[in-house]
C-alpha cells in the first residue's frame, strides 16, 4: 500500500514539475512579446492625446524619464513633451495606479501647462470583462469623460466619483476601478503642476533603444 502510496506521489511530483516548468517557459518566451505590444500601443495613442497639428515635435523621441514619485507609482515612468515652435503644449504623463480591483491599471495623461486633462487612455489593465473593463476606450467611452477638464485646488472636491461627491460616473458593480483611475489621473495633473519647470526645460533623456527608458546620466 505505502509503496502505491509513493509511486502516485511521485507521479503527481513529476506532473507539478513538468507543469510548473512550461508555465515559466511560456512566460520567459512570451513576456518580451507582451512589452512591445503593450509599447505599440502607447505609441498609437500619443497623436490620439495631442494630434499632430498641435505639436511640431515627434513625441516619441522627446521624452524624459523621471524617478519614482507617489504621484505617478512606484516606478520610473516617462514623459513625453509636446511643443509648437518651442512652446510648450502639454505633457503626455505615464502612470500607474496600484489600485484598481485587479492589480495595477497602467495609463497615460494629457495636461497642458494650465492643469487642464487634455484626456487619457488606458495601456494595460487586468479589470473585470464587462465591468471594470469599461475603463478601456476599445470598451467603453467612459475614459473620454476626462477630456478638457481642468485641475486646481478650488475644483479638486470634483476630482472624485459620482459616489464619493465627485463628477466622474462610476459603473454599475464596480465602483473601485473608475475610483483608481479618477484618482491616477488627477495625481498626474497635480504632478505637472508641481513639476512643470523640470519637465518642460530638462534635457530629453530617453534612450530609443531601450523598451523601459533609463535614466540618463546627469
Amino acid at each position: 500500500m505505502m509503496k502505491y502510496i509513493s509511486k502516485n506521489g511521485a507521479i503527481l511530483a513529476g506532473f507539478a514539475f513538468v507543469s510548473t516548468a512550461l508555465i515559466a517557459l511560456t512566460f520567459y518566451a512570451t513576456k518580451d512579446k507582451i512589452a512591445l505590444a503593450k509599447e505599440q500601443q502607447l505609441m498609437s495613442v500619443l497623436n490620439e492625446l495631442v494630434p499632430e497639428s498641435q505639436h511640431d515635435n515627434l513625441l516619441h523621441t522627446d521624452c524624459i524619464v523621471v524617478a519614482p514619485d507617489p504621484l505617478l507609482g512606484d516606478q520610473k515612468q516617462r514623459i513625453f513633451r509636446a511643443t509648437n515652435d518651442g512652446k510648450p503644449i502639454a505633457a503626455i504623463i505615464e502612470t500607474t495606479s496600484p489600485n484598481g480591483y485587479s492589480g495595477d491599471i497602467d495609463l497615460v495623461v494629457a495636461v497642458s501647462p494650465e492643469q487642464v486633462v487634455l484626456g487619457t487612455r488606458i495601456i494595460d489593465h487586468k479589470e473585470t470583462p464587462g465591468l471594470g473593463d469599461k475603463i478601456d476606450i476599445r470598451v467603453s467611452d467612459w475614459i473620454k469623460s476626462f477630456n478638457n477638464v481642468p485641475y486646481s485646488e478650488a475644483n479638486e472636491q470634483r476630482w472624485q466619483v459620482k459616489k464619493d461627491g465627485g463628477q466622474f460616473d462610476q459603473f454599475t458593480g464596480a465602483t473601485i476601478t473608475p475610483r483608481a483611475v479618477v484618482n491616477a489621473v488627477k495625481d498626474a495633473a497635480i504632478y505637472l503642476g508641481q513639476h512643470q519647470t523640470q519637465i518642460f526645460e530638462r534635457e530629453a533623456n530617453c534612450s530609443s533603444g531601450d523598451m523601459r527608458m533609463e535614466i540618463a546620466d546627469e
